[in-house]
């Protein structure tokens, strides 16, 4: 059935407390042209994917992520997963590079938070997807599309939304109708909300679900990337369609894998979906009798020899030919934590690579940083020709002063919002200023700074030369840690050896994260090595000018040189997490006080820190050149999509 997609006004925005991320892709216009029976935006043939693969404008890249993080005000992201995938898209838009995203509507999408006594309070906000300006998709008749996906509890029905990223539509699988029950229309309430149940029904409808939207509307990709392991229902339903028409098992399995491209973008166990197998055989027993195998040997497409449970991540590994960690050093870690997939073969033979993160220069660069660039005779508008190197030449004064104006607008909103217990900041748009804003994963190390207080009350009250730290950041609602943490640093917002100088601001969502990374002199990140993968919102401080103080983790092990910033440990890794602990503050203190407080300090007639000016604008010029998310899409495209594109489309 041929569908068409009714589109409306444009969309319209709450007034925000920060300055809202560029909404300049989010564009729910109607195009003439169609990538395999859906409505686009025009398609723009002035592009690097048209200039550079002429002969296969056929390839279509179906990319599923569970979150997806494109503006503070379009709630269906917690994090660097979604953020990231949010850069991909309009990167894929900038370059031209054919794809379509499918994903989850969350009602109530992420929480909104609040801090009463310094304890973590959540509160939710239902919208609909004509809030966040999607359009329903439609079928021929004007009746809303509706797809089905069987569960044990009764088929559960949902809706397709449809938001335009630039040239990219994004198709947001929504379960909120009236047609389903109570329980059935709380599977898309919240974003990764409620028990292993609710995850798991999630899941098959992301997988599943969207895989059917793709097809009700027309949509044939020659190219599946799973964007972490949420969705790998998709591939069970791939397959089952594919012996349905006649294909082999082992046939079917091959063309799936070889049109597939997975991305796991985490190290640490937690971050990869494990379900029981009691729950997982309850929810599966029907796809296992479609794919004409057993529930048990279903399973074990999940499973490590001798591990408990069915694991979505092993699931995926086994489902695509193409894979791939976030970093380098990610890759590294990646190949060793799944060697059992592949006990025949060194740890270096494990057929898992990487791809380095990397960010959307133009949502995530500040204006006045954007002109001096732009004035240095960087390209920002010719993606992957934007010659970022050449933002070293930006005058140190001009730097100096435009940074400035950004702290100051950055105290502003920590003043106003930060105040605690009626202890109210006492921020100086003349400090150096620490910015520290991501999850409170308890990995992530929040607390890391605070350590011995004294040393560091003594730190930022330094006579002519004081420091602040403003930190934000959201625990999940199940991290009764990650909530302690928020509560250990109120805390010291509120100890009176502290000075008014550490600041926790309210409800982080990508505002008040930009206002942060923007107007942060230092940008600190801890992670217990090696559970980051990547770290993307150090690469979002640099091309700002902020200077990145953090472990040899991530893309900070392949991106770090002494000339653009600093490293907390030198790599070293400890077994005993303490030790590791101890080690990593003392090296973070020392640094702060033998080396980045003096440099910033440091100050010639005109009131300019020319070595610290320098390090900024090669910080800018060497991360924007390296770590954008054009640069990353290119990869993907080069490297993985358009070869899976020609081995599936040659078959």
């Amino acid at each position: 059935m041929f569908t068409t997609l009714h589109l409306g006004m444009a969309v319209s925005r709450p007034q925000q407390s920060c300055e809202p991320i560029s909404l300049r892709f989010i564009r729910p216009h109607i195009g003439t042209e169609r990538w395999h029976g859906l409505a686009c935006d025009p398609v723009n043939t002035d592009n690097w994917f048209a200039h550079n693969f002429p002969a296969d404008r056929d390839m279509l890249v179906a990319y599923f992520c569970a979150e997806f993080g494109l503006a503070s005000d379009i709630p269906i992201y917690s994090g660097g997963l979604g953020i990231l995938a949010g850069d991909h898209l309009k990167a894929a838009s900038d370059l031209g590079v054919p794809l379509v995203a499918v994903g989850l509507f969350y009602a109530e999408g992420y929480f909104q938070q609040d801090i009463d006594g310094g304890r973590q309070l959540e509160t939710y906000l239902r919208r609909t997807g004509a809030d966040i300006g999607a359009e329903l998709v439609t079928d021929r008749d004007g009746a809303p599309l509706r797809v089905t996906v069987a569960m044990p509890t009764g088929a559960v029905r949902a809706a397709v939304w449809r938001l335009a990223v630039g040239s990219v539509p994004l198709l947001l699988i929504d379960a909120n109708i009236p047609e389903n029950k109570p329980e059935d229309r709380a599977i898309t309430a919240r974003l990764y909300g409620g028990g292993r149940t609710t995850r798991i029904r999630q899941e098959l409808l992301l997988g599943i679900g969207g895989l059917r939207a793709l097809e009700a509307t027309g949509i044939t990709p020659t190219v599946f990337h799973l964007n972490e392991g949420h969705s790998v229902f998709l591939q069970l339903e791939r397959l089952r369609a594919l012996q349905a028409a006649g294909r082999s098992p082992q046939d079917a399995l091959a063309q799936v894998r070889r049109s597939s491209v997975f991305t796991t973008h985490t190290p640490v166990p937690a971050g990869n979906e494990v379900f029981t197998d009691e729950l997982a055989s309850e929810y599966l027993r029907d796809a296992a009798t479609e794919l004409g195998i057993s529930v048990p040997e279903l399973l074990d497409m999940g499973k490590i020899s001798g591990e408990a449970g069915f694991g979505l991540t092993p699931l995926a590994l086994r489902t695509a030919a193409r894979a791939n960690g976030v970093s380098r050093l990610h890759g590294e870690i990646a190949r060793t934590m799944w060697h059992g997939l592949w006990p025949e073969r060194d740890v270096a033979h494990v057929p898992i690579g990487s791809v380095t993160n990397g960010v959307h220069v133009p949502t995530w660069l500040e204006p006045e940083i954007a002109r001096l660039a732009r004035e240095a005779g960087v390209r920002l508008d010719r993606p992957h020709e934007e010659q970022f190197g050449r933002a070293a030449g930006i005058d140190d004064k001009a730097l100096w002063l435009a940074h400035r104006a950004n702290v100051a607008r950055l105290v502003e909103l920590a003043n106003r919002r930060g105040a605690i217990a009626g202890v109210h900041p006492r921020l100086d748009p003349d400090a150096l200023t620490i910015g520290f804003s991501r999850r409170f994963a308890t990995y992530k190390r929040a607390g890391l700074l605070f350590r011995d207080p004294d040393r560091l009350a003594r730190l930022l009250n330094a006579a002519g030369a004081p420091v602040q730290v403003i930190i934000a950041g959201k625990a999940h609602p199940a991290d009764e840690d990650g909530k302690d943490l928020i509560g250990m640093i109120t805390d010291f917002a509120t100890d009176p050896r502290m000075a008014g100088r550490v600041v926790f601001v309210p409800n982080y969502d990508m505002a008040v994260g930009a206002r942060i990374l923007q107007g942060s002199d230092i940008w600190l990140n801890t992670p217990r090595l090696p559970m980051e993968a990547s770290g993307t919102s150090g690469m979002k401080a640099a091309i700002n000018g902020a200077l990145n103080l953090s472990i040899l983790d991530g893309w900070w092990a392949e991106g770090y040189d002494p000339t653009i910033g600093w490293a907390i440990g030198g790599g070293d890794m400890f077994d005993d997490a303490a030790m590791q602990d101890i080690r990593d503050h003392a090296s973070l203190l020392s640094l702060l006080e033998e080396e980045v407080v003096p440099r910033f300090f440091a100050r010639d007639t005109n009131g300019v820190p020319r070595a610290w000016t320098s390090m900024m604008r090669h910080s800018i010029a060497r991360v924007g050149e390296e770590f954008s998310a054009s640069r990353m899409v290119g990869e993907y495209a080069e490297d993985l999509y358009l070869p899976a594109h020609r081995e599936d489309t040659a078959d």
